[in-house]
Formats: structure tokens, sequence, C-alpha cells
């Protein structure tokens, strides 16, 4: 099951994809993580999902990665008395806590917490932005507002406050329910959404306590603001285009998708470009070209992973939006553009002594006739320096921890093997050379760059890097013990 590409491929899971038969064809299609979405489905649901995920990694013998979406505080109108309403540009309209149901005058906005962060002149978004309304009068249980961009209001439709840092907690009493059932489930990495500042993340971590990583979904104004320190607690990004798309101008959210994945890869963590990828496939077969683009870009920028949404989950051509996914990143990554833009955009790590092992590598795998690098890790930290590099071999991730090696899939460029605890460097090179032969990504006339840390089992040793032979014989000649 060799990929042969770079990038990763997350296919969110739903009604369209919860046998084991859509499941087991998105993941031969190219899926190399799956997405629970905690904002739908029951918990026995997403059991049946993940219990299906991991029958169908059993059968592959190839480790699949598992991300849990938490929902996140998600604020809407209420209900209305008689059904939709239109509102018009520069008419008057109020939210407030009175539960009665709503008119063309006033509704519900059961969130108190908004009125206390609102001010004169703050703008209010309602269904995805669609309607916009600025505050004129506010107080701590109402806001008076004048419609500048009017249309149909109706039933519990999402509410956002852009360019204000709400007094909300990223996790809502629902949320942490559903962190704890991710946790207990075995899931990889849990997706925190609506992040506003670093505490949010660190909050999050503290109640998962190393069960799972944790990835920061960049989605408000604030977020984009405090990025630099929400990048420093997270273990992974993901640029959730929609609400971003939503809270700040559309044409602002390609360049900061840009400066994101930047970021992200200078701090050897994943990143994943998200949302209406290929909205599109939801009804048809094909994508638009606009959308091929758009999936190009972000490979293109260096994106650790692409993603699919309701594409996947509740769309009418999961398998297929999968396999275009999978084809457009094929065709991109053959590119010699790709190469050009991936090699020119390379930032200069040398910190540590683990930075300039990986750097060698790369180097020497680039100007030698080396056909993998094999790196050894036990938290993965390695792994992602090696993929910082964004080297033009394979990058085989070599483990003993299944908990490291599934989290590693959402690595750009990595094939992730599990391989038993070793004692000694000679041990490490016959297993890479075996698994460089297995996988097919190399035969016992090639050689591969080996890279790994002694005293082996602890984090943060990594101290040795070797260029061996792929055949056996000759390991057993030229390696000491």
């Amino acid at each position: 099951m060799r990929r042969h590409r770079k990038v990763k491929i997350v296919a969110t899971l739903g009604p369209s994809s919860s046998d084991f038969a859509t499941i087991r064809a998105l993941f031969e299609a190219g899926a190399d993580v799956f997405r629970l979405n905690m904002s739908h489905g029951t918990h026995d649901e997403q059991r049946a999902r993940y219990d299906i995920i991991r029958r169908v990694e059993a059968e592959s013998g190839r480790p699949i990665a598992v991300l849990a979406d938490l929902q996140g505080p998600k604020l809407r109108v209420g209900t209305f008395a008689q059904g939709p309403h239109d509102l018009h540009d520069g008419q008057s309209f109020r939210f407030d806590l009175d539960p009665a149901p709503g008119d063309t005058a006033r509704v519900q906005l059961p969130h108190p917490e908004i009125f206390a962060a609102l001010d004169a002149g703050a703008e209010l978004l309602v269904n995805d932005g669609k309607i916009r309304l600025r505050v004129e009068r506010c107080g701590p249980d109402f806001a008076d507002c004048v419609v500048t961009a009017g249309g149909p209001i109706s039933n519990r439709k999402g509410v956002n406050v852009p360019d204000v840092v709400l007094p909300l907690a990223a996790l809502s009493d629902k949320d942490r329910d559903d962190l704890e059932f991710a946790c207990q489930l075995g899931v990889d990495w849990l997706a925190l959404s609506f992040v506003q500042r670093p505490e949010d993340v660190i909050e999050a971590r503290e109640l998962a306590k190393g069960r799972a990583a944790i990835l920061s979904k960049i989605e408000k104004p604030a977020a984009v603001r405090a990025f630099p320190e929400i990048l420093k607690v997270s273990d992974g990004i993901m640029v959730a285009r929609g609400d971003l798309g939503v809270e700040l101008p559309v044409h602002s959210v390609p360049p900061i998708q840009k400066r994101l994945t930047r970021a992200c890869r200078a701090a050897a963590k994943p990143v994943i470009v998200a949302t209406q990828m290929l909205e599109s496939m939801i009804e048809s077969p094909m994508p638009t070209r606009a959308e091929v683009s758009d999936v190009a870009t972000a490979i293109y920028e260096g994106a650790d992973a692409i993603m699919l949404s309701a594409e996947s989950a509740a769309g009418s051509y999961p398998v297929e939006a999968v396999a275009t996914m999978d084809n457009v990143a094929r065709s991109v990554e053959s590119d010699p553009t790709y190469r050009e833009i991936i090699e020119s955009s390379r930032q200069a790590k040398r910190q540590t002594v683990a930075d300039a092992i990986v750097a060698a590598a790369r180097e020497i795998a680039e100007t030698t006739d080396i056909s993998a690098i094999c790196a050894f890790t036990s938290s993965g930290t390695t792994v992602s320096l090696v993929a910082r590099e964004r080297p033009r071999v394979p990058i085989i991730a070599m483990t003993a921890e299944e908990t490291t090696l599934r989290r590693l899939c959402l690595t750009w460029g990595t094939h992730c093997v599990l391989t038993p605890e070793l004692v000694r460097f000679k041990q490490a090179v016959v297993n890479a050379a075996k698994a460089a032969r297995d996988f097919g990504f190399a035969d016992e006339t090639n050689q591969i760059v080996v890279m790994a840390g002694v005293p082996f089992n602890q984090s943060g040793t990594t101290n040795i890097l070797r260029i061996a032979p792929c055949d056996e014989r000759l390991i057993y000649r030229t390696d000491p013990e």
C-alpha cells in the first residue's frame, strides 16, 4: 500500500461513508487519515466508524491516523414564530436574551458573553456571513443593529463576531464529553475548533493527558493574530478556510493560508489545508477546474495534508473525490516547478545536532545515489525534522511506538513502519534495509540513509547518520556491533 506522493489526504467520514466497503475503498483510493466530525453523529456511530478504520488498518498492514474534530462553541440565534424572515438593508434589528420566538424586528441570541464583549460599531454575521449587521447600541442583554447586507434568516442560524475576542471557553460541555470519548476510543489527533488564544490549546492538552496530539483549527481573526503563540503550544495546525473566509475579507484568505503553511513547515509541525477543496464533487463526479487549481496550490505551497469534508462525508462521490485528490497530488509532485518552489522556500535550521543531521541527510540523498531516508524515532520529532526539509527521496519512519506511528501518518512524505525495540545500531540498519526492500523503495543494489539516536528508545537523542547498503550481507560485513 505504498503511496506514490508526498502530501497526505484526510477524508471525513459520515452518512455517505460509514460502511466497511466504502471506508476500505476510500483508503485504497488514497486516504491516509480519517476525520470523525464530532458535530454530527452519536458516539455509537463514531465508535462503529473507528472500529472499521482499525479493521481496514489490520487487513492492509498500513497504519492509519484517526482525527476527531471537536465542534467548539457554536453561536446560534434562537427560533422564529412564523418561519424564516427576510432582513432588508438599512432596517433595524435587535438581538437579545428573551427566549420568546423571534420576528422581523428581533430574535434571541442566547449568548450573554457576546453582549458583554460587543461595542458600538462591531459587526455581526449571520448564516455564514450572508447577513451582516452593524451594532448601533448595546448592553448586557441586547444589541440594537442596522442591517448592512440583508437576506433570509431562520431558526438556529450560526453567528460570527469578527474582530472581537469573545470570553468563551474553547471547549463546551459537549466538547469535553466528546474529547474524553475520543481519547478513550484511541484517536490519534484531536482538532480544536474556534481557537482564539494559546490558552485554549493548553486547556485541551491538559484534558487529553497525552492520549492524543492536539491540532488547532485557525478559523478566527483572533487566531491569525495570535498564530505564533498558538503554533508553539500545538502539535499541528488546520487552516480552516470556511469560517476564516466569513469573518475576514475572502481575498485575504489565500495569503493567510500561504503564511501559515510556511510557518508550520518552519516549526516542523504538520499543517492541513481544509474546506471546500472539491465542493462540487458533493453532487458531481467531476470537480471544477478552479477546485483542482485550489488543491494544487495547497500542494505547491508545501502543505502536509489536504482535506475533504462534505465531499467524502455526505457527497454522492466520496471515493471519486479521494481519487481526484490523489491524481492531482501525483501530477503536481511530478512537475519540476514543484521541486523549485519547495526547495526555494526551505528555511535553514541549524540550532541543534538533530537539525544538522537531518539537513545533512537531505543533502546527501540529493547529491548521491540514495533511494530513501530511514529515520528511527521514539516521539516522532526526528521524522518531523526530516519532513521539514522536504527531501526528494521517500522518508521511511520507523518506530516501536504504535501511537507515534499513527500520528506520523499526517506528516508530509512519510511511510510509517512499526519496528521492534532495538538496542544496537546494526539492528537499526538491518531493519531499515529490510523495510526499504519490502515496501519497494529500494533493492539490494541500492543505498539508503539511516538516522537514529543512541541510546535507543529515548526522545531527543538523534546523533547518528549512516549511508548503508540494502544488501544485508554487506551490512554484516561492514557495520560494527
